[in-house]
């Protein structure tokens, strides 16, 4: 199916674009000419100032929105107004992803278990995700193969974990896996060419993974621009059976 190879004039949207893998996605994708429009979405405009900058050079083909995913009504109007320029799309990349600011860290173990932040946890990188699976459905009926494909992390993976600790990120993280799953399976009813996946894309050098870094050996210390590639090559080479299906930025299938 390797759909960007087969697509010309493509529309994307980039959910979580200000910084980190979001913003190095749009960078990478406003140097292809196969794609003709990016959506853009940041959520505040003070840490958004390299991606709003970009639209001076590429008025015509970005177009950045203000939307917090954990806000349903922003992600309807985010949607008409989309809706207002384009009928369809064909590459949806949800970025949103939240494991530490400030107090809020990852726990170590259940004494440090917070009933507000496990909340939090869950709004960002689960629930997020389910509306917008469940608001961009209209664009993604049509007859053209699309992807809509979501990050996620292999420490969501129930299978592999081994280390335990991290309660409310992993645990988000296999509610958002769970969620996608079964999105993918009523998107194989209602638009049947949309392939919908999460994605795993290693430990990439942000401002999310900085502090956990310290472990890591330099080789699986990924730049932004090298994840990006390597996330891509992986949803060109999407085939029609991988719907609904979790990968690593290796293009593996990671278990649940």
């Amino acid at each position: 199916m390797s759909f960007l190879n087969h697509l010309q004039n493509t529309n994307t949207m980039i959910i979580g674009a200000s910084q980190g893998i979001g913003l190095g996605f749009v960078k990478n994708l406003l140097q292809d000419t196969r794609i003709s429009k990016i959506y853009a979405t940041y959520r505040q405009q003070q840490t958004a100032g390299e991606l709003l900058a970009l639209t001076d050079e590429y008025s015509d083909k970005l177009t950045c929105i203000e939307m917090d995913i954990t806000n349903e009504l922003q992600i309807i109007e985010s949607v008409q107004n989309i809706s207002t320029q384009i009928n369809k799309l064909h590459l949806v990349i949800n970025c949103v992803g939240f494991l530490h600011e400030g107090d809020l860290q990852p726990e170590k173990s259940l004494k440090q278990i917070n009933s507000e932040n496990l909340l939090y946890y869950f709004q960002v990188n689960s629930i997020g995700a389910v509306l917008l699976a469940k608001h961009l459905l209209p664009l993604f009926r049509h007859k053209e193969p699309s992807v809509f494909a979501t990050i996620s992390a292999k420490v969501g993976s129930i299978g592999d974990n081994q280390l335990g600790g991290w309660y409310g990120y992993r645990a988000s993280k296999a509610a958002l896996n769970m969620f996608m799953r079964t999105a993918a399976i009523e998107y194989a009813r209602s638009c049947p060419q949309t392939l919908v996946v999460t994605l795993h894309p290693g430990t990439t050098d942000t401002r999310l993974s900085r502090p956990f870094q310290r472990n890591v050996p330099p080789e699986k210390l990924f730049s932004v621009e090298r994840t990006v590639t390597q996330l891509l090559t992986v949803i060109e080479q999407l085939q029609a059976g991988d719907n609904g299906q979790f990968f690593s930025w290796d293009g593996t299938r990671l278990p649940w």
